[in-house]
């Protein structure tokens, strides 16, 4: 497969072509829910409310626009026969349930072992950030991250790691906060090089 056929459904992303609403359609959805919360939208302080959440909507589920594969596609091959591990931690992550809609806030650390090709450090973390900027569950988040950096770069081995906080958690239901979850994903020699696991699960605990 080659970088330019790549494509988000390769990876059997839950993704489907849906018919979008009009804008007017959306803003009454808003009204709809504020009023099912218990409040008035036409007071004042929510009359501008609808629109303030369609564009935070717009930035919170960015992520639908873009196919992250294509993120990958500028590749450097002067690496001067670099062949050991490229790890990039501590990235920033903002998601949202798919469940109850509440956000998922925490950090992903991503590696990967170079086959001859490289790519900029930035484009990883745009990798995260477009699958984060969807609705999700870690576990499926943490599988399409490496999933597409595997497919994509075809390295010898990559590994994923997101260690987050769910508010539909801990500001709700069971209300457990400052809980967080840990997944990982290990393809190739991620899956088999033992020491190279203990390394990078030791480097991403607290």
């Amino acid at each position: 497969m080659g970088v330019h056929d790549f494509s988000i459904k390769a990876l059997g992303s839950d993704s489907r072509d849906v018919e979008k609403p009009s804008e007017q359609e959306a803003l009454e959805a808003v009204r709809t829910l504020l009023k099912w919360a218990g409040d008035n939208p036409n007071r004042d302080g929510l009359l501008e409310t609808p629109k303030r959440v369609l564009k935070a909507y717009d930035e919170w589920f960015m992520g639908y626009n873009e196919d992250p594969g294509k993120i990958l596609a500028k590749t450097f091959k002067e690496v001067e026969g670099y062949q050991d591990w490229v790890v990039l931690k501590s990235i920033r992550l903002e998601s949202y349930c798919e469940h109850h809609l509440a956000p998922i806030i925490g950090k992903a650390s991503v590696a990967y072992l170079p086959n001859g090709l490289v790519v900029g450090i930035s484009k990883l973390a745009r990798v995260v950030e477009l699958y984060a900027k969807r609705l999700q569950i870690q576990e499926r988040l943490t599988r399409e991250i490496g999933l597409t950096i595997d497919a994509v770069l075809r390295p010898r081995g990559v590994a994923v790691l997101i260690e987050a906080e769910h508010h539909c958690m801990c500001t709700r239901g069971v209300n457990k906060p400052g809980t967080t979850m840990v997944t990982t994903t290990f393809l190739g020699e991620a899956q088999t090089d033992v020491d190279f696991r203990r390394s990078f699960l030791d480097s991403n605990s607290n």
